[in-house]
């Protein structure tokens, strides 16, 4: 692929990421919350969905969600299910700065961060949609179509764990400067943050893609 494209598909996929979304916002509660070793966990359970999403755009199940109101409103339910959950979940958190006695308790393990939010990016139909549409723009027909996939895949998973990671750390060092009062307001903020994200899937149609 040519370099230029490859730098075009960078600056777009980055202004798309930093926009915050769910796994942004993951990624900002686990820094402050776990500390960056297990936010970078979760980060890695949604460069996983990035490589789950492309692979599906490229097997054409972007093409089915886009026409199929069926299909694309069972993907679309469970994420806004699994968001609003996340949401209720932080916004009944206590905002403990304990991070050992939080990495302990139940549903934080490693294994549980990573799942959320891969869980959370592959039940996101916007995802697919998005692919669908952003990745053939630059994908040349004339030239093997999986290089040109791996390398945009490669490329946008790299971006999105740069940007995540740059969430994590800022989560993570604000929740110093804060006490104890501040950390429950921040997690009152993600919780209604995600909330709102349910809630604006909800109400997604497939024409608005």
């Amino acid at each position: 692929m040519a370099n230029l494209t490859i730098l075009a598909f960078a600056m777009v996929s980055f202004i798309g990421i930093a926009t915050p979304g769910p796994t942004v916002l993951l990624a900002l509660t686990n820094g402050s919350r776990f500390g960056i070793r297990t936010a970078c966990v979760g980060m890695a359970g949604a460069v996983v969905s990035d490589f789950v999403l492309i692979a599906a755009v490229a097997l054409g199940l972007g093409a089915l969600l886009a026409a199929s109101e069926f299909w694309f409103s069972v993907v679309k339910w469970i994420g806004v299910g699994y968001l609003t959950f996340l949401g209720v979940m932080l916004l009944r958190s206590r905002g403990t700065l304990d991070i050992a006695h939080q990495t302990a308790s139940a549903g934080t393990s490693p294994r549980a961060v990573f799942l959320k939010s891969f869980f959370v990016a592959v039940t996101n139909p916007k995802g697919y949609l998005f692919f669908s549409a952003f990745l053939p723009q630059f994908v040349s027909l004339e030239q093997p179509q999986f290089s040109q996939y791996l390398v945009l895949g490669l490329t946008f998973a790299l971006i999105d764990f740069v940007v995540m990671f740059g969430y994590a750390v800022l989560g993570s060092r604000a929740v110093r400067l804060l006490k104890q009062s501040g950390a429950l307001w921040l997690d009152r903020v993600c919780g209604g943050a995600l909330l709102a994200l349910a809630g604006s899937l909800a109400f997604y149609r497939r024409a608005n893609a």
